[in-house]
């Protein structure tokens, strides 16, 4: 029986439609980015990037980025390993929870750290009382980011662990290796894949949230990341700063995407020399 092969000239179409609306849906909008930043001169584009708000919004979104990835890291294992390794009631709840964060709007979460930590609120107040801000501070700012990019980590370490199943951590275990040698010696190494690509997802998604962090900020000007930067610029008319903040961010996803290829690439690179 001969197999069906579409023709030649479907092919072409179909590729044709694939770039055309790559170009229009994200080279071109990219390279916008770039042009209009860069349109008035570098002298200008410099200024825009190294201006004291803007070194203050890249810093304090590095700062959160680094507070909440390790977070996310570990939080992310542990979930993944506690999903997949053990059995009790109410795990597909938990399971189905670890997907809020995806379906629940970003500037929903971020007034639902409003509504429970605001000054409004029993817990709010009592901190507040007790000299303790977390909105409209870096606190809040974190616990914002941390909700949204919850799940990246564990996401992507639940179906490989899951496809590896337990027999190689029983069997470190019947050998005589503790859990921690366990884990650092067998687990860790067949996830590491897995937790790179979840950790520069989080990365990226915390670098450039601004839905929740806009909740929980304030916009007090000049102390904000640089999504929400972007924003007051923009809305200030101040085109050359929001576009050069913005190509900073368009720098660091292509980045985070040259990084995830590169990693594909070592990670085929090791699987043929083992096969």
């Amino acid at each position: 029986m001969k197999h069906l092969t579409e023709p030649r000239w479907l092919r072409l179409i179909l590729i044709a439609v694939a770039l055309l609306f790559l170009a229009l849906m994200l080279i071109v909008p990219l390279l916008s980015v770039f042009y209009y930043a860069l349109g008035q001169g570098w002298r200008l584009y410099v200024d825009a990037l190294t201006h004291p708000e803007a070194l203050h919004a890249l810093r304090l979104t590095l700062t959160i980025a680094a507070i909440v990835v390790p977070l996310n890291a570990v939080l992310g294992i542990a979930l993944a390993w506690l999903l997949t390794r053990f059995d009790f009631r109410g795990k597909q709840l938990l399971t189905t929870l670890l997907d809020l964060p995806f379906s629940v709007s970003p500037v929903v979460a971020g007034l639902m750290f409003v509504l429970l930590f605001g000054a409004h609120s029993t817990l709010g107040g009592w901190l507040e009382s007790h000299n303790i801000q977390i909105i409209f501070a870096l606190p809040g700012m974190v616990l914002a980011t941390l909700f949204v990019t919850f799940p990246f980590v564990a996401r992507e370490l639940i179906p490989l662990m899951q496809a590896q199943g337990s027999l190689e951590e029983e069997a470190a275990l019947v050998l005589g290796a503790n859990a921690r040698q366990m884990f650092w010696r067998v687990t860790l190494p067949n996830i590491k894949w897995a937790l790179l690509y979840g950790i520069i997802l989080t990365n990226a998604r915390a670098m450039g949230e601004f839905g929740a962090v806009s909740m929980v900020s304030g916009h007090v000007r000049g102390q904000t990341t640089l999504p929400l930067q972007v924003e007051i610029l923009y809305n200030d008319y101040n085109l050359v700063g929001a576009f050069a903040l913005s190509s900073l961010l368009a720098l660091l996803a292509l980045l985070t995407l040259a990084l995830q290829n590169f990693l594909d690439w070592r990670q085929q690179k090791l699987s043929a020399k083992a096969a």
